[in-house]
């Protein structure tokens, strides 16, 4: 299931935490505040439910109301959010630094949350690329270089499920050939990095390589650069596969589940 699908669940059925959640999830849109009237509707319960409800997550920080009226995401969700990954983020941060210090280019870490692949860490190049996600937002695996490699070192019964589901189309030219897209997650682990060219993004292309964890996959470092430079990307996959290697042995002596501090 998607992170912005909510469960089918009988009305009459719901309970306080489905509807406290649908509330939650109404802030997923790309809109950054709402109206009571709005998020009653988009949590489709009656307006003195949501009133009551949004009250008190105002109360416990979980939502904070402006000026105007209008509710927005409170600080104490957002100071929660920071603990996923957030001891793979802390170590790997040096690293990451050093990526861009040796590339100049968009830098990134990344992990895998359900289908999708999960920013934790960015340190963005001084070149203007179009921006797909930001630390803390979620893209589909199979439109990203990083995560095509989680993919592809994941599991096999994992990878087999994934191809199983229906692939979006989320720009012009992403994979949606479930097929095609085998194809290139066995290419991903015979070569051992990934390359996309406007997969997720049209005027941005992307390489990333696997950081394992003692044989697993553990997440994903790539670097996101303008499309006019997708022919030279290669040149920075020994810079890549040097940086994962640090990574990898910073972290081993940590639990994977530790250290990604995540429902994996």
């Amino acid at each position: 299931m998607e992170h912005n699908q909510r469960p089918e669940v009988p009305k009459a059925g719901r309970t306080v935490t489905h509807k406290v959640l649908s509330l939650l999830t109404t802030f997923e849109e790309p809109r950054r505040s709402f109206t009571l009237t709005e998020l009653a509707e988009a949590a489709q319960i009656p307006l003195s439910t949501a009133h009551r409800l949004v009250s008190e997550l105002v109360e416990w920080e979980f939502l904070s109301r402006t000026p105007q009226g209008r509710y927005q995401l409170g600080l104490r969700l957002w100071e929660m959010g920071q603990n996923v990954g957030r001891q793979l983020r802390e170590t790997a941060r040096p690293f990451i630094q050093d990526l861009y210090s040796f590339t100049g280019e968009t830098s990134q870490l990344a992990i895998r949350d359900g289908r999708e692949v999960l920013y934790i860490d960015r340190v963005y190049g001084t070149e203007r690329v179009p921006r797909a996600s930001r630390v803390g937002g979620r893209l589909p695996m199979h439109s990203t270089a990083v995560g095509k490699v989680i993919l592809a070192f994941e599991e096999d019964w994992l990878s087999e499920a994934y191809l199983r589901q229906p692939l979006d189309q989320v720009a012009p030219r992403t994979v949606t050939n479930p097929g095609l897209l085998a194809e290139q997650l066995e290419q991903i682990r015979t070569e051992g990095f990934s390359v996309t060219n406007e997969e997720q993004r049209p005027g941005a292309c992307s390489i990333a390589v696997p950081v394992f964890h003692a044989g697993r996959i553990g997440s994903s470092i790539g670097l996101v650069v303008a499309s006019e430079k997708a022919g030279t990307l290669t040149r920075h996959l020994a810079t890549l596969k040097g940086i994962s290697e640090r990574i990898e042995s910073a972290t081993a002596r940590i639990p994977l589940e530790t250290l990604l501090g995540s429902h994996r």
